[in-house]
């Protein structure tokens, strides 16, 4: 029995430590985070409108996990960058900015959930003459909004941002709240663990109750 009570405990203690890093449980911004992160940005010498666009987006937090929508085009012929390779691509040049990126957003529970090239350009429009032709669409998901802020902020990227501008020829971000997320890793992992479990549950001691 012992030995049963493990084989399920054991799995439904991982799932549930999974979910505390996976989850920010630190609620909704305060006023006083929105006024330091935002006079962070301002020190740097931020856009004004990119910042109030910011602090408006801070100030709107509810908490929960949100997903980055990129558009992208990527640049044919990038500029040359300090610190680059020779003749750099856009490739090359992103993901410098992307190997500065990744530690700090694994470790917040973010990550990219979709990376896909265009194949066609737009093949439905409303409300637009010429709509922008993309190179690429990306998704990225991020466990709070308060993540995101933390990383934007941190000095470790300063001077590395130039390398993702210079990447792309242009380039449109937009958040948004999931209201459908089927692939959410929680749901997965929660089928998957509670499949295999039950698997190894019937295979141990489905076979001892027929003896």
């Amino acid at each position: 029995m012992t030995q049963r009570k493990l084989l399920w405990s054991i799995p439904a203690l991982l799932y549930l430590l999974f979910c505390f890093w996976y989850t920010d449980l630190s609620g909704r911004l305060t006023g006083a985070e929105v006024d330091k992160y935002v006079g962070i940005l301002e020190a740097e010498g931020g856009a004004p409108d990119r910042i109030n666009d910011i602090r408006a987006f801070l100030e709107a937090d509810t908490g929960r996990q949100f997903i980055m929508v990129n558009l992208i085009t990527m640049a044919q012929s990038p500029p040359p960058i300090a610190g680059a390779p020779e003749n750099a691509s856009a490739q090359d040049l992103l993901d410098v900015y992307m190997a500065h990126m990744y530690p700090e957003l694994f470790k917040r529970a973010c990550h990219p959930v979709f990376l896909g090239d265009a194949v066609h350009g737009a093949l439905d429009s409303v409300g637009l003459e010429r709509p922008e032709r993309w190179g690429r669409a990306a998704l990225m998901r991020y466990r709070s909004r308060r993540d995101m802020i933390e990383i934007a902020t941190n000095p470790a990227f300063r001077g590395r941002h130039e390398f993702k501008v210079a990447a792309f020829d242009r380039t449109l971000a937009f958040p948004v709240e999931t209201v459908l997320y089927l692939s959410d890793p929680r749901v997965l992992l929660f089928v998957l663990l509670l499949a295999a479990v039950a698997v190894s549950d019937i295979a141990l001691h489905g076979r001892r109750r027929q003896r």
